[in-house]
């Protein structure tokens, strides 16, 4: 039987020089145990859950695969706004990859041990931490937005020391390439074209090969990555997701969503929003995430610049995203909406949604976009389940009118209205309480919330009336949570 041990493995980023990584093995964890496994995860790579929890060993990294090449990679980057030198792999460790439908799909250890690269860290991962990137890689991928994946979660009780001595865990992740902006930063800024220039033809070669035939492959690449990257933060605004930490080693050049740490789903509104409490500043808070983009976006056309060889086809690639960021978001915000893209009301929208966004502060992201199905176009007899969201019930009931109006004249049907918006307007998401409840649980050795919150997200857009709870507005006790960059 076909286990994690037997995958038929490669490792594309091994075929490049010794000098783009570290080849080492991953450092033993004593008496390990499952956490969780994901089965849509591990049906990508063609195994069943079972299969996967058959090989604890491998997830945790105390044996490695058949044919596996484990290493670390090097990168650099710009960390809140500012360079900070040589990073890498600090406690990630990629073992291969492995052919699918879907085009290659590469595994990483995430928690294995230490590695070159660990600067001042100890190589490890907390049960805490591995399990929110867990939920939220998959949760992410439910709700259709680019994003690495979560194959398994392993745990031991090896004491880790954070603000408290927390128990380790391992995270099997997977993406078709972990490759980030500042894998190209660093060769940048150690003046090193030559392994520049061999680290771009192997993403284009390897992920976008129609690019081989551009005028400019170089700039056509930065052109691909910009579009890519505006399309999944219009994403991330449009669920209010927020990252946390948008540094350039967390950009994925795939345009993934990348490193999953102090994240958060908006909850009451407010688009000054600082979901990571080490963000003192608030430069990753949810308003600035698309500017931020566009930031590491030029941070990546720096580094490109040596290939490219000219300003004008640099500057010409990185001109796509604003007005892709706009379109994607336009056409995000009025499938949330319930409208069609219509012309003729192009200005009537730009103001309804500015204005909605303007009465939106308190009131929970996601039970307001999920509970605007029910508006009807005809009269306001359905709009108490969403009125009572709101403090301010009269700006609401303006807001509405005007809403019920641009309805009317694209003669909006409610019922195929409601299921269309009902589609994209997701019930469930992963509000950090949920997740608490979870890991509070599986450090108890109860994994059976962790499995049930992880069905739950997998279907976030299903009204499933059994989950319902899962839907709530958050308890009190949750205002009291934090997450930072340890997280």
């Amino acid at each position: 039987m076909i286990t994690v041990a037997k995958l038929p493995l490669d490792n594309s980023f091994a075929s490049l020089p010794p000098a783009f990584y570290t080849r080492l093995m991953p450092t033993p964890l004593p008496a390990p145990y499952l956490v969780g496994v994901s089965a849509l995860a591990a049906d990508m790579i063609g195994l069943s859950p079972q299969q996967v929890a058959d090989s604890l060993d491998i997830l945790i990294g105390n044996a490695v695969p058949e044919r596996s090449q484990p290493l670390a990679a090097v990168y650099s980057g710009h960390q809140f706004g500012v360079w900070a030198g040589q990073l890498g792999d600090g406690r990630a460790i990629l073992f291969g990859d492995v052919a699918t439908t879907q085009g290659p799909i590469e595994l990483q250890w995430k928690g294995a041990g230490l590695t070159p690269y660990s600067r001042m860290g100890d190589g490890r991962a907390v049960l805490r931490s591995s399990i929110r990137e867990f939920l939220c890689s998959e949760a992410m991928h439910a709700l259709g937005i680019p994003t690495s994946r979560a194959l398994s979660v392993a745990g031991s009780d090896q004491g880790v020391v954070r603000e408290t001595i927390e128990t380790s865990a391992v995270v099997v992740r997977m993406a078709p390439s972990f490759v980030r902006f500042g894998s190209f930063e660093h060769w940048y800024n150690r003046k090193k074209t030559d392994e520049l220039k061999l680290l771009a033809d192997y993403v284009i070669d390897r992920f976008y090969p129609a690019l081989r035939d551009a005028e400019n492959p170089y700039a056509a690449l930065l052109e691909a990555v910009t579009r890519r990257t505006a399309h999944m933060i219009a994403h991330w605004q449009a669920v209010g997701f927020m990252h946390g930490v948008m540094n350039t080693d967390n950009m994925s050049i795939l345009g993934l969503t990348l490193d999953y740490g102090p994240y958060g789903f908006m909850e009451a509104f407010d688009a000054n929003h600082i979901c990571n409490h080490t963000d003192q500043q608030g430069r990753y808070s949810y308003a600035n995430q698309p500017q931020v983009g566009h930031w590491n976006c030029y941070a990546l056309a720096q580094a490109l610049l040596p290939l490219i060889g000219e300003i004008e086809p640099t500057q010409a690639a990185l001109d796509v995203y604003q007005p892709e960021f706009a379109a994607k978001i336009d056409e995000l915000m009025h499938a949330k909406l319930g409208l069609q893209q219509l012309e003729a009301h192009e200005e009537t929208d730009r103001a309804l949604l500015d204005d909605l966004f303007a009465i939106l502060p308190g009131v929970d992201f996601t039970q307001f976009f999920r509970r605007l199905s029910g508006l009807r176009a005809a009269d306001n007899s359905g709009d108490d389940p969403l009125r009572d969201l709101f403090i301010e019930r009269e700006a609401f009931d303006a807001w509405a009118e005007r809403y019920r109006a641009r309805l009317q004249a694209e003669n909006s049907d409610d019922q195929a209205r409601a299921l269309a918006m009902n589609q994209v307007n997701p019930k469930y998401v992963l509000r950090n309480y949920l997740a608490q409840v979870a890991i509070e649980k599986a450090q108890n050795k109860d994994f059976t919330e962790l499995e049930r919150l992880l069905s739950v997200l997998q279907r976030p857009y299903d009204e499933q009336p059994e989950h319902e709870h899962y839907a709530a507005l958050p308890p009190d006790w949750a205002s009291h949570l934090e997450v930072s960059c340890s997280s």
